[in-house]
C-alpha cells in the first residue's frame, strides 16, 4: 500500500511539472499523426501505425521523467560525458551508418542497432544534448560573450557537432544546427556585426562551397526554389506531387481514408506528412496544425521570458523553439514546392521514431524548465500563503 502511495505521489509530483499548454499541443499534434497514418495504413502500413501508437506512449511517459528531475542537476553532472557522447555518436555513425531505406542519397545518418533490426538517426537525438551543452556554455560566458576568444570558443563548440553532420553528408539536419547555434547566439546578446561578418565570408566563399556539394545536392536546390521550372526533372516531381495533393483535399478534405495522391509521394509518411494531412482533412486541417505549431511555439517562448535568469532554462527554451521554427518552415515550405527537399521531418507529425522520442524528450526539458520559473515559483508562493492563512483564520 505503502508503494502504491508513493508511486501516486510520484505521478501527481510530476504532472503538476508540465506545462498545460505545452502538453495539450505535443498530445494533439501526436494523435493527429496516428489518425493521418490510420487513414493510409493500406499504403504505409500497419507497422508504421504501430511504431507511431508506441513512440507516443514512451514519449508521454519519457517527457514525464526528464520533467521530473532538475534539468540543472542533469547537465550540470552530465554536460561533458552528453559532449563526449554526441561527439562519439556521430563519428560511429559516419564510420559505419547508413542513408536508410530506400533513400538515392549516399548521406550517413542512420545507424543499425545490433539485433533489434532497428534504425536510429542519431542527428535526431543529438539535438537534445547539444542545446543542453551549448545552453550552459552560453549560460557561463555571457558576461564577456563579444570578446573574440569565447566567440571562437563558441564556435569550436558548435562546429564540432555540425562539422561531423556536415561530413555525413546531412545538409538539412546541418542546417537545423546551425540556426539554433545562430538564433541561440543572437539571443545571448551577440554583436550584430559578428553575424554580418559570417554572411560576408559565406557570400566570398559560396563559389566554393557551391562546388563541395554532390551533384544530386545542388540540383535538389536549384530545382527546388522553382520547380514548375524544370517539369522534367527528377528531382521535381515530389514537391510537385505535393503541391497537387495539398490542392486536392481543397477546404475540408477527401477524408480519413480518402485521397490518392499521398499513395504515390515518395515519402508522404515522413517528410511530406503535411501534404497527406491536407489531402484528407483539406484546409481547414492544414491551418489547424498551423495553427496548434504556432501556439506551441509561442508558448516556448514565453516560457523562455519567465525562466529563471540564475540559471540556463531561458537559452535551453531559445534553442528548442528555434529548432521548432526552422524545422517547421522548411518542412511545410518544402511540402508547398516553395523550398529545397531537404528531407526535414515536422515534429511529432512525421512518421519517425528517431524524431517523435527526441522532440517529446525536448518537450520534457521545456515543462522541466517551466516548473522552475520565476513564474511558477511564485505562484507556489503565493499558494503556501493563501493556506497558511486560511490555517490562521480557521
Amino acid at each position: 500500500m505503502e508503494a502504491i502511495q508513493k508511486i501516486g505521489k510520484f505521478i501527481l509530483g510530476a504532472i503538476r511539472k508540465l506545462d498545460p499548454v505545452l502538453f495539450s499541443c505535443a498530445t494533439l499534434l501526436s494523435i493527429i499523426s496516428i489518425f493521418t497514418i490510420w487513414g493510409a495504413v493500406d499504403n504505409f502500413g500497419r507497422s508504421k501505425l504501430r511504431m507511431q501508437i508506441f513512440i507516443f506512449i514512451i514519449g508521454i511517459i519519457v517527457t514525464i521523467l526528464i520533467a521530473y528531475v532538475d534539468f540543472r542537476v542533469i547537465v550540470d553532472k552530465l554536460w561533458l560525458p552528453m559532449l563526449i557522447g554526441s561527439v562519439a555518436l556521430l563519428l560511429l555513425t559516419l564510420l559505419v551508418g547508413s542513408s536508410g531505406e530506400n533513400m538515392e542519397t549516399s548521406n550517413k545518418s542512420w545507424l543499425a542497432i545490433p539485433g533489434t533490426g532497428l534504425m536510429i538517426q542519431p542527428s535526431e537525438f543529438v539535438k537534445f544534448t547539444f542545446i543542453c551543452t551549448f545552453s550552459k556554455h552560453l549560460f557561463t560566458v555571457k558576461e564577456h560573450i563579444n570578446k573574440p576568444l569565447t566567440v571562437l570558443a563558441l564556435g569550436a563548440h558548435a562546429l564540432l557537432i555540425i562539422g561531423l553532420i556536415l561530413a555525413s553528408g546531412d545538409l538539412g539536419v546541418a542546417l537545423i544546427y546551425i540556426a539554433i547555434f545562430a538564433i541561440m547566439l543572437f539571443c545571448a546578446g551577440l554583436h550584430p556585426a559578428y553575424f554580418l561578418g559570417v554572411v560576408v565570408v559565406a557570400v566570398l566563399l559560396s563559389p566554393y562551397l557551391w562546388e563541395v556539394l554532390s551533384d544530386y545536392q545542388q540540383q535538389r536546390i536549384i530545382v527546388g526554389f522553382n520547380p514548375e521550372a524544370y517539369p522534367d526533372s527528377r528531382y521535381s516531381w515530389q514537391p510537385l506531387l505535393s503541391k497537387k495533393a495539398i490542392a486536392a483535399g481543397g477546404w475540408i478534405g477527401n477524408g480519413l481514408f480518402g485521397g490518392e495522391h499521398y499513395e504515390i509521394l515518395a515519402a508522404s509518411h515522413t517528410d511530406f506528412i503535411y501534404a497527406t494531412i491536407c489531402e484528407k482533412f483539406g484546409f481547414l486541417g492544414g491551418m489547424l496544425v498551423i495553427l496548434i505549431f504556432l501556439v506551441m511555439v509561442v508558448r516556448v517562448f514565453m516560457i523562455a521570458h519567465t525562466a529563471s535568469h540564475s540559471d540556463y532554462g531561458g537559452f535551453i527554451c531559445v534553442g528548442i523553439g528555434a529548432m521548432l521554427i526552422v524545422q517547421i518552415l522548411l518542412n511545410i515550405g518544402m511540402c508547398f514546392a516553395m523550398l529545397p527537399v531537404i528531407g526535414i521531418t515536422l515534429p511529432l507529425l512525421s512518421c519517425g521514431g528517431s524524431s517523435m522520442l527526441a522532440t517529446f524528450m525536448m518537450l520534457g526539458l521545456l515543462h522541466n524548465v517551466y516548473s522552475h520559473s520565476d513564474a511558477v515559483r511564485v505562484s507556489e508562493k503565493n499558494d503556501t500563503l493563501d493556506i497558511d492563512i486560511s490555517l490562521l483564520d480557521s
